[in-house]
């Protein structure tokens, strides 16, 4: 550890906001993932000011830098893969600005997504992307990451709301983007960027204005492959959904037991569908969208009758991957996107590779944008992860086969690195290479992450574990 590097950042923030012993920061070693790897040191800035300092005296001492929201992501963007300096950007959590007339709010990164528009209900405005973990997640970590959540098939992905960013550059310099300047959208460049290219200090973000009327809808299946097919059969309909959702039997009857939804415990699958608008729009839409779930095989589709209901059915979604320890000590969550005429085939693809893995395998997604996340449930302490990871590449390798991608909203992090040769050329890659030296000409942020590496690995700390069996 360098005690020089320790005491500079100790003069900027205070000793008591500098994390050096190892318990206090094996609390920092991983995310939302399976990734592992210790920081030398963590520091908790409060203001824009005291970032531009870390940045600069970490730059001195050589030092790695990676930015951290609450550390909800999935994919390792906030692990200190190399060691260095993580950057706990969550006690800046002020909201500077919120013009309803506009439309618009500005936070600092570490505001809480859903504490936000609670805070702001009153107004009639709310902040659209909802991730899973919005009761934990960060509106900082969610445009590093480019988060989406089960409203996006309508509302679209964060990078959607995002108006504006003040940035802390990697060489100390503060950088303010807006989508209103003229020239390359460095807004949209930005957003997504994992903390490779610079730290977000604050976001300008746009507010939605709340719907007259939402209905929400719970269609039950006892064949996964109509259930499946009625996704299509609903974009048929020319509606668009504000979420379309679907959890196959495996899944929902673990979620069923922790959060009590409703969810029909004999059923193969179920979809949770929302539309909202204007309440004649809303109504007949909810009506033609149960007419289409009949057609397609559902046994039974269920409104809610009340915002109570409504509420009791997005907890389970919203809450599902916490009870999946019900199922097994540990599972893998992945994220892989493909067309939605696709599903059907694809689930019996994955069925298929986590029989042949040994693994049982549970789905439940965003199925109005073809947006899997399928879980593999393992137990770490078998000596399962390696099997369980290769099976997981084989699944996301599938979607690509399929006509997809990679990842639709928990980022490339550490856990796709190796799998970006799947959908982007050599030429693409050294692109983006360039086009990350141009930002950070020293690689000190958040290095060795997104793009896969031109050699090999030897330079990589033993202690990350990170390049594993299996992968």
């Amino acid at each position: 550890m360098d005690l020089k590097l320790q005491g500079a950042l100790a003069a900027v923030v205070g000793e008591e906001n500098v994390l050096a012993d190892t318990l206090g920061r094996r609390l920092y070693e991983y995310d939302g993932g399976v990734d592992r790897a210790l920081p030398d040191l963590v520091v908790f800035p409060q203001t824009r000011d005291e970032v531009v300092a870390i940045v600069k005296a970490a730059r001195a001492h050589g030092a790695p830098i990676i930015a951290r929201g609450a550390g909800t992501g999935l994919s390792g963007g906030a692990i200190a893969r190399e060691g260095g300096v993580v950057l706990s950007l969550n006690r800046m959590r002020r909201v500077l600005e919120v013009d309803t007339e506009l439309g618009r709010a500005v936070v600092e990164p570490g505001v809480v997504n859903l504490e936000f528009s609670t805070s702001i209900a009153a107004t009639g405005f709310y902040f659209a992307p909802d991730p899973s973990s919005q009761r934990a997640c960060t509106i900082g970590g969610n445009a590093a990451e480019n988060s989406g959540g089960p409203h996006t098939l309508l509302h679209g992905v964060t990078v959607n709301h995002v108006l504006g960013l003040e940035v802390v550059l990697a060489s100390g310099e503060v950088a303010r983007l807006s989508v209103d300047d003229g020239g390359w959208d460095l807004t949209g460049l930005m957003v997504g960027s994992e903390g490779t290219l610079g730290i977000i200090t604050a976001i300008t973000i746009k507010l939605t204005r709340r719907a007259e009327s939402v209905a929400t809808l719970l269609a039950i299946y006892n064949d996964v492959g109509q259930a499946a097919d009625t996704v299509s059969a609903i974009t048929a309909c020319g509606i668009t959904p504000a979420a379309l959702e679907m959890m196959d039997g495996f899944s929902l009857r673990a979620i069923e037991a922790a959060t009590h939804a409703g969810y029909p415990l004999d059923s193969a699958a179920v979809l949770l569908i929302e539309v909202e608008g204007l309440r004649e729009e809303t109504e007949e839409d909810a009506e033609r969208i149960r007419e289409a779930c009949v057609q397609a095989g559902a046994r039974e589709v269920r409104l809610a009758a009340n915002e109570a209901e409504r509420e009791l059915l997005w907890k389970g979604r919203k809450t599902a991957f916490g009870a999946m320890g019900r199922i097994s000590p540990n599972n893998y969550v992945m994220d892989g996107v493909i067309p939605r005429t696709q599903i059907k085939r694809v689930l019996e693809r994955i069925e298929e590779i986590g029989a042949r893995h040994g693994f049982p395998v549970g789905n439940m997604f965003h199925a109005g944008d073809g947006n899997l996340h399928p879980l593999v449930f393992f137990d770490e302490r078998a000596g399962e992860l390696p099997r369980a990871l290769a099976a997981s590449r084989e699944i996301l390798a599938a979607c690509v086969e399929a006509g997809g991608s990679i990842t639709g909203e928990h980022g490339v992090g550490i856990e796709k690195q190796d799998l970006m040769p799947l959908i982007f050329s050599d030429d693409d890659l050294d692109f983006m290479r360039r086009m990350r030296r141009a930002f950070d000409p020293d690689g000190g942020l958040n290095p060795n992450k997104m793009i896969p590496a031109f050699h090999a690995c030897t330079e990589i700390r033993a202690d990350a574990a990170l390049y594993r069996e299996g992968l």
